[in-house]
């Protein structure tokens, strides 16, 4: 019955993604394994990053158990459909339950996903991530999987509100594109501890990333303003100290050692002229 409810909710899923005229392109899904138990690790730029993550995971047959906000679950129709579709709730100030049940998947042999940035990143770089993902991974033995995705960010995501206080909304522009690039399958070796494979899970999560936003059809255009591009490649993204207020960071999470400068941009990059140009 659940897996009824997943097809047809990713029916629905694409229904929506060709009626805006998404172009989802993806590489490395090979790296994906199609049975057994995964840790799904993506970074998170939109609201829609879990659509467009399991509209790349049913090429491999995976329905993919999200790790997703508790709140969610307050509306009864969705709550049911997420119930039967065995995602899981997590609650920030009780986060302990929803471990256990992510635990339990893939003791069970499903594949789950997980942004461990707890949150849409305002600078568009990885920022402080969750060390939930190596437990997991050192507990019952999955492949960490990491998953770069970029693009979504223009369809529907945070953004510091404007002048007169207005916060960006979704955007109807046909014919956007999202690239998602799954990366090699890390485990969780005999040297590692939490925070080492945390801080090598963040640099491959922003190798990834930052390959997709120097994609050329990513790079915005000369004298472009640019709020939806990461500020050290030259866009006008808040730096990392600027969206520092915007990101709401659980005490847990390991600060960044990967990426960009926090303050300011490199003196390479200029937000004049984005890179590329």
């Amino acid at each position: 019955m659940g897996e009824g409810v997943y097809r047809v909710t990713n029916r629905i899923g694409r229904g929506v993604i060709r009626l805006l005229g998404i172009d989802t392109q993806w590489t490395g899904l090979e790296h994906l394994p199609e049975h057994g138990p995964v840790i799904i690790a993506a970074n998170h730029v939109s609201y829609p990053d879990f659509v467009l993550l399991e509209q790349v995971a049913v090429e491999r047959g995976r329905y993919v158990r999200f790790l997703c906000r508790h709140d969610v679950w307050d509306v009864p129709l969705v709550r049911t459909a997420m119930d039967r579709m065995q995602h899981v709730p997590v609650d920030r100030q009780a986060p302990a339950a929803a471990y256990l049940r992510a635990r339990r998947l893939l003791q069970q042999g499903e594949a789950v996903g997980v942004f461990p940035e707890a949150g849409i990143s305002w600078s568009w770089t990885v920022r402080a991530l969750m060390p939930g993902v190596a437990s997991l991974a050192r507990e019952t033995g999955a492949p960490v999987v990491p998953v770069a995705v970029w693009g979504s960010q223009r369809l529907w995501s945070v953004g510091i509100p404007d002048a007169r206080g207005r916060k960006p909304r979704p955007s109807l522009r046909r014919g956007r594109r999202v690239d998602v690039s799954v990366g090699e399958p890390m485990v969780f070796g005999p040297d590692d501890d939490l925070t080492s494979f945390t801080r090598r899970l963040g640099g491959r999560l922003t190798d990834r990333l930052e390959q997709l936003q120097r994609l050329p059809h990513h790079v915005p255009r000369p004298g472009e303003r640019a709020p939806w591009y990461p500020a050290h490649l030259g866009g006008h993204g808040p730096t990392r100290a600027e969206a520092a207020p915007y990101d709401v960071v659980p005490r847990a999470a390991l600060s960044p050692t990967w990426g960009p400068p926090p303050d300011g941009v490199p003196p390479s990059a200029s937000r004049s002229s984005p890179a590329g140009s």
